[in-house]
């Protein structure tokens, strides 16, 4: 792993991925889901839920990198906030 220059905040996001998907398919196994509707105009599934609130997150992050002066900490926790509201409700 020396090739890549790994810092401490991409080893947390990775490590936090990976802490995801594995909390997600453990309870996947312990509770299967089905798929409902929420807020999103489709039947999700808790891990359809979890792709699309990782992938929107991603966009909100470019957003606040590319349009704004504001320290990125905000917008990880408006990311948190929107990932909590779309696990939920979505």
């Amino acid at each position: 792993m020396a090739w890549m220059s790994w810092t401490l905040p991409t080893a947390l996001f990775f490590i936090g991925i990976a802490v995801i998907l594995v909390g997600m398919t453990t309870w996947q196994i312990l509770s299967p889901c089905v798929e409902r509707r929420g807020f999103l105009p489709l039947a999700t599934t808790r891990g359809d839920r979890l792709f699309i609130g990782l992938l929107s997150s991603a966009f909100i992050h470019l957003a606040f990198v590319a349009l704004t002066d504001v320290n990125i900490a905000v917008a990880t926790a408006l990311c948190a906030f929107w990932m909590i509201i779309l696990m939920r409700w979505g």
